[in-house]
């Protein structure tokens, strides 16, 4: 038997849901912060990789799937979401329009990584991008968004960390303090240290395998080495972000593992039980000259990632109820060949004005029917009779109360919209009621139909 590839899933049943919730969670807030949504291709140019992510870092040296197409062009299944957008940005002639440029993605990625809990090789982000603002609100209305975002899907135990890696002058003068400080101790670190120290030292401070050298712990910090300009700035963000009510931290260890990084860095953790020794949810950070690595003007820009596999795990340890919908409005049931014509007509009219509607497939007896609409939860089944249809007449069944009712076929379609709004009440499982916090009226996107 053919079975998927390791570090793959099946996203499926329940789960599916899930996942399919937080994404609506996520294009509702975008939209309500007016971010619009990009969508760039599952692979791309090698180059791009290498040139806009970094060749010294671990996803470039160890992670990136790459291939030669037919044409013999070397190509590279996506890594990660901002280069691909910098390119778009660039390739399209964004910059022309009106700054600044707010999008948003949730797509796919391909990391070649041990695959463990929340980590897979085939992952999905959400991410977004503003491009042509340099201002100090937008990284911590960037920060401020990913935050609620969490919330909005019930997290409670959320940490955001944040640092500066300063202008180019500070980062310059800090990497020459990293190499001064560990050049006598860089035999005692691993051989990928070993690499990075000649390449790009401050991707030693992201290492994996030494994070409990002391060494490593008592390195110099970014902050001490900012100057003035880079000072203030910082400490703008952290005006903003104390306007915003974001709860933050500063953390001078914070540098992440991208080599395009500059000025704000952050991460927002889940203060989680069980969900391991690296809580990290999603991370992000400004990164002025990646436009101009790529061959484009002078851009100013930040971005933040959120993987949804490790969303979701953390749903899932903090125990969050989501208000997703498991069951269906309606099932019909049937016995003859013309009451199975009926249904497929009339599943099919119900569908079209806005109900769930399921009926039967596998001519299967009317008790086993009964059975599989209680396994699907259904809030009203209908048995479709002869002589019923005859007098334009069906009995619909409220599948909680049992109370039955015989209707008008003309009325079927008020009569259920009737009956599930009021049912909804406050359980109105829309993005839009759960984003807004209100009581369901029936005018929300559910009952756009």
């Amino acid at each position: 038997m053919i079975t998927k590839p390791k570090g793959c899933i099946d996203l499926y049943g329940h789960e599916a849901k899930v996942w399919k919730y937080v994404e609506q969670i996520v294009d509702s807030v975008m939209e309500k912060y007016h971010y619009g949504y990009i969508r760039t291709p599952l692979f791309e140019s090698t180059e791009l990789f290498h040139r806009g992510v970094g060749d010294s870092t671990d996803i470039v040296t160890k992670e990136t799937y790459d291939f030669l197409d037919r044409g013999k062009r070397e190509m590279t299944l996506r890594p990660e979401g901002t280069a691909g957008v910098v390119r778009s940005y660039l390739e399209n002639k964004m910059y022309g329009e009106q700054n600044p440029v707010k999008v948003y993605y949730n797509g796919t990625m391909y990391r070649y990584e041990r695959p463990q809990s929340g980590r897979d090789r085939e992952l999905t982000q959400f991410g977004m991008e503003v491009l042509g603002s340099d201002d100090p609100m937008v990284d911590a209305e960037v920060i401020s968004l990913a935050v609620q975002i969490y919330k909005l899907l019930g997290l409670k135990g959320i940490k955001v960390k944040i640092n500066s890696l300063g202008d180019q002058e500070s980062r310059m003068k800090y990497r020459e303090e990293l190499i001064q400080y560990f050049s006598p101790h860089i035999n005692d670190f691993c051989e990928d240290c070993k690499e990075r120290f000649s390449k790009n030292p401050l991707r030693i401070l992201d290492c994996k395998v030494d994070q409990n050298n002391e060494i490593l712990k008592k390195a110099p910090t970014t902050i001490e080495y900012l100057n003035e300009e880079s000072k203030k700035r910082f400490s703008s963000v952290c005006e903003f972000l104390d306007l915003l009510q974001i709860d933050y931290e500063v953390d001078p260890k914070i540098v992440r593992g991208l080599d395009y990084y500059n000025h704000t860095v952050f991460e927002i953790e889940a203060d989680i039980k069980g969900f391991g020794s690296n809580n990290v949810l999603g991370g992000g950070g400004r990164y002025n000259g990646l436009c101009e690595t790529l061959g484009g003007p002078s851009t100013p820009a930040i971005g933040f990632a959120s993987g949804i596999g490790r969303l979701v795990k953390a749903l899932e340890l903090e125990n969050v109820e989501l208000p997703i919908k498991e069951d269906i409005d309606l099932f019909l049931l049937y016995v003859s060949e013309d009451e199975k014509k009926y249904a497929a007509y009339l599943s099919q009219e119900l569908r079209l004005a806005g109900f769930v509607v399921d009926t039967e497939y596998t001519s299967r007896s009317l008790k086993a029917q009964f059975k599989q609409a209680d396994r699907l939860k259904a809030k009203y089944i209908a048995v479709l009779n002869e002589e019923d249809l005859n007098n334009y007449e069906i009995k619909i069944k409220n599948n909680q109360t049992k109370e039955e009712e015989v209707i008008s076929l003309d009325a079927i379609i008020y009569y259920l919209d009737e009956k599930l709004v009021d049912e909804m009440g406050d359980d109105c499982s829309c993005s839009d009621c759960s984003i807004n916090d209100h009581e369901c009226s029936g005018d929300c996107h559910c009952h756009d139909d």
